[in-house]
């Protein structure tokens, strides 16, 4: 049995071309006919202390009226600049991903933060918001607060994060197929291809490994 092609998508919570690639990417991948593997992965688009952006200020609603609203409008999804302000760091929020991706939980997760953020204006840079997102998707609230509260997985997000930085990502969503790497929102066609190839790749790279002796001979 082949392997999976394994996808990788670098995202930030507070990054709404972040949430509005969730659907061409599940409609790449329903119909591509391939095992493919998905692994959401955090970056941080402004660390602290870097100060976050704030929605009153001019570059926010420029940049949603002109890029986020017409994307969301074509693709169909509810989507709102949130007024929090300014906006959440969202370090804490990725801890708490760590958490539930241990548990069984982080496709759901990722889901919540997204529409917690962008269709309901929640701060998720407060601890008592995280924990009742979590605790809606079936997580244990008090062992969330007091993984958070104990920064038992700081150590893992801050490994992400120079994962992230080996790989040289800038920018949100960064999407990594096999090799082939795409930036920003990917048309389903797009992502398709991309996946293919990927898994042609491995198919002709196991083909040649298999034609080869154990001491390397061909």
């Amino acid at each position: 049995m082949a392997d999976p092609v394994k996808i990788k998508i670098w995202s930030d919570y507070v990054c709404p071309f972040c949430m509005l690639a969730e659907g061409p990417i599940e409609e790449a991948i329903k119909d591509v006919g391939v095992d493919v593997e998905v692994e959401w992965m955090p970056f941080e688009l402004r660390a602290h202390p870097q100060p976050t952006l704030r929605p009153e200020d001019e570059y926010l609603p420029a940049i949603w009226e002109r890029a986020v609203y017409p994307m969301a409008r074509r693709l169909g999804v509810d989507i709102t600049l949130p007024t929090v302000s300014p906006q959440p760091y969202t370090a804490l929020a990725f801890e708490g991903y760590q958490y539930a991706a241990e548990h069984g939980r982080g496709d759901a997760y990722n889901q919540r933060m997204f529409r917690a953020f962008f269709q309901e204006d929640r701060d998720l840079g407060e601890v008592d918001v995280l924990a009742a997102l979590a605790a809606e998707i079936g997580l244990d609230e008090a062992g969330f607060r007091a993984a958070l509260a104990d920064g038992t997985y700081r150590a893992r997000h801050q490994e992400a994060l120079r994962e992230a930085a080996a790989h040289q990502v800038q920018s949100v969503p960064t999407l990594l197929v096999g090799d082939i790497r795409i930036e920003g929102v990917p048309r389903p066609a797009q992502l398709r291809k991309a996946i293919l190839d990927a898994q042609a790749r491995q198919a002709e790279e196991a083909g040649y490994g298999a034609a080869c002796g154990i001491d390397g001979t061909c």
